[in-house]
């Protein structure tokens, strides 16, 4: 099981991916406990989610601790799971609204970073670290 989730491929371009997601939500995990009227509770009871205060700190710790995990690609696709998660409830939560209200090229609008990350995530899940991440490391040592 543990070999299934450590797989990834020899791609030296993954990469690329795994800094911008994880360096993204690394941030936005921070910014949750810095600014919590804006990012992380306050955010949360605005759009009308249970417990904004406990949820503001568990989502802002997913968001740091997934973001390093993805940063150094240790358990990339185990951690890219959360991350999915996370922006899935976002969509359904955020944009819905705005779709409902404004209209589709609004929503795509607003949701652009959304969807890059939704998407950069889930390459992530399906590719993994990549070449040059912890998972390809200890792959190659349990050969």
């Amino acid at each position: 099981m543990i070999k299934r989730i450590l797989k990834t491929d020899s791609d030296r371009t993954t990469i690329i991916i795994r800094f911008i997601v994880g360096a993204v939500f690394l941030s936005e995990g921070i910014q949750k406990f810095l600014f919590p009227a804006v990012r992380g509770a306050g955010r949360f009871e605005k759009i009308g989610l249970p417990s904004p205060e406990f949820l503001g700190s568990f989502v802002g710790g997913f968001e740091i601790l997934c973001g390093i995990l993805i940063l150094v690609g240790f358990l990339t696709r185990l951690a890219s799971i959360p991350i999915i998660t996370i922006m899935l409830v976002a969509f359904a939560t955020t944009k819905t609204e705005v779709l409902s209200n404004q209209g589709f090229w609004e929503m795509m609008h607003g949701s652009r970073t959304d969807w890059a990350m939704l998407l950069g995530a889930v390459f992530l899940l399906i590719r993994g670290g990549g070449n040059w991440s912890v998972d390809k490391r200890i792959q190659k040592n349990t050969r």
